[in-house]
């Protein structure tokens, strides 16, 4: 327990101390006028209290990452904590709160335009259909497991089908409305369960102490087969909301639309990611403890699911309340992940084809062919999808940390803060996608009937990250000398 105790004071520091400095190094001007007073619509850029946003940001980049991720993540071992801890503090957080600073430097623009305005039409156009499609497929992933929960509650004609409808139905609300008539009013209700429950689960960490786990005891892989799932990089992508998530990167311009002042931006996008992981620690640690070690962890999620693990825990640790807020979590968190995704994908699509969202007529005619991709895509299996969706949500924060180096580097800013981690998740999500089952790996195998050895994974991880290091520095030589004085937008 002494370790968790140090792990969650370091995550609390790290947002007094590190975002504060990575708020300097970007230069919060609280004078300057923010989108929402130069650009509202009444529908998009609304005015909202800070404690509104926060609560709606991190109920956006959270979920049910920080808890399903953190449960399945902690069987690398005490290596996860660690990474929850310093993968928030000097990786998410950075991320996110660059991404949502940024996206208000440039009115509000959504991620592949302010990609574009760094790195070139080209990568525009690229990260334009790219992020569109994670949009898509994050609104199609986070609908069957609400939906099959739903099914198993109620009655038998209300069936799997009856409630992926229902849900797609609040979907396209929730795209179309302005933001704070649904999102704005619900939200707030749901991001707060979402924290109550973890403060709830962290107290009861402390009466059962004796079975949470010490960073330094055991301090190996405790997976069944290790060399399969190496901890790197197999455990940095498993354990991707509670440390960092390029999905989060699509999130932050929504409240970059409605943040009055600058000076709100450190505890929003900041803090919203530090509270993510203090959200993913309570859980992993909670996980041990309530199994009462990594080996019967494992042999209870092999009986079962991360969601049975939370509802029983839940209701074993916090009674009839604890039950209710883990239905409500495994519910509603999922659900507010996938709407938030089709908003985040008429942004990007209104951006890129320059129309108005004033009128619901336009945002229909935007919205309209992303909502039948989306529900195609809905129809195939739920393995499959999600099977791709762990390594596109990371390539996409490693376009937004390499965005936010060139960003800060053209304006003679440390931009190591955003560099170090860009070149770290380069490496870890080149040599994921090669070594996992999900990745290269099994198109090897069922081509050649070879498998791609580790150390193979590794190296191009490495030579890649050093390639982009080196293309990083020429880029950025380039574009000072054509405008060395450029100004924020």
């Amino acid at each position: 327990m002494i370790s968790f105790v140090i792990a969650l004071l370091t995550l609390i520091g790290g947002y007094f101390i590190y975002g504060k400095y990575v708020a300097r190094i970007f230069g919060e001007d609280r004078t300057r006028l923010t989108p929402v007073h130069t650009m509202s619509d009444g529908v998009d850029y609304v005015k909202l209290p800070s404690w509104k946003i926060f609560l709606i940001q991190f109920l956006n980049i959270a979920g049910l990452g920080p808890i399903f991720g953190a449960i399945m993540g902690v069987m690398y071992g005490p290596a996860a904590f660690l990474w929850i801890v310093f993968g928030t503090i000097f990786a998410g957080g950075v991320h996110d709160y660059l991404s949502g600073m940024m996206s208000i430097r440039q009115n509000g623009a959504s991620l592949p335009e302010i990609v574009g305005s760094q790195l070139g039409n080209n990568m525009k156009n690229l990260m334009r259909g790219f992020a569109l499609m994670l949009m898509i497929l994050v609104g199609a992933v986070f609908v069957y497991n609400p939906a099959d929960l739903l099914a198993r509650l109620t009655p038998e004609n209300f069936s799997v089908m009856f409630w992926v409808v229902l849900i797609f139905i609040y979907y396209v609300a929730a795209t179309l409305l302005p933001i704070d008539k649904l999102i704005g009013k619900l939200y707030p209700i749901f991001g707060f369960a979402l924290l109550f429950m973890a403060v709830g689960i962290g107290v009861m960490l402390f009466f059962n102490s004796s079975t949470v786990p010490e960073i330094w005891d055991q301090f190996y892989n405790h997976k069944p087969d290790p060399e399969a799932n190496p901890i790197f990089p197999m455990m940095f992508v498993s354990i991707a909301c509670g440390a960092i998530s390029g999905f989060h990167a699509t999130q932050s311009p929504m409240m970059a639309r409605c943040l009055q002042t600058e000076k709100h931006a450190r505890p929003i996008f900041y803090g919203a990611m530090v509270a993510e992981g203090i959200v993913a620690l309570v859980w992993a640690a909670a996980a041990i403890a309530f199994t009462g070690g990594y080996g019967n962890l494992q042999e209870y999620l092999g009986g079962g699911t991360p969601a049975m693990l939370v509802d029983n825990l839940s209701k074993s640790w916090l009674g009839t309340a604890g039950g209710f807020l883990a239905i409500l979590g495994v519910i509603a968190a999922p659900i507010t992940s996938g709407d938030t995704a089709l908003r985040s994908a008429r942004l990007i699509a209104s951006d890129f084809l320059n129309v108005k969202q004033k009128t619901i007529i336009k945002r229909l005619l935007v919205s309209a062919p992303i909502f039948v991709l989306c529900f195609i895509v809905m129809l195939l299996p739920y393995d499959a999808l999600w099977r791709y969706f762990a390594w596109c949500n990371q390539v996409l924060a490693v376009f937004t940390l390499w965005t936010a180096s060139v960003w800060l580097a053209t304006r003679n800013k440390n931009y190591y803060i955003a560099l170090i981690p860009a070149i770290f998740m380069t490496c870890v999500t080149v040599s994921y996608i090669i070594f996992a089952p999900e990745g290269l790996q099994s198109l090897v195998f069922q081509l050649f009937a070879v498998e791609i050895p580790y150390i193979v994974a590794l190296g191009v991880g490495i030579a890649t990250s050093v390639l982009f290091l080196y293309l990083f520095r020429r880029y950025v030589t380039e574009k000072s000398s054509v405008n060395i004085m450029e100004a924020d937008v």
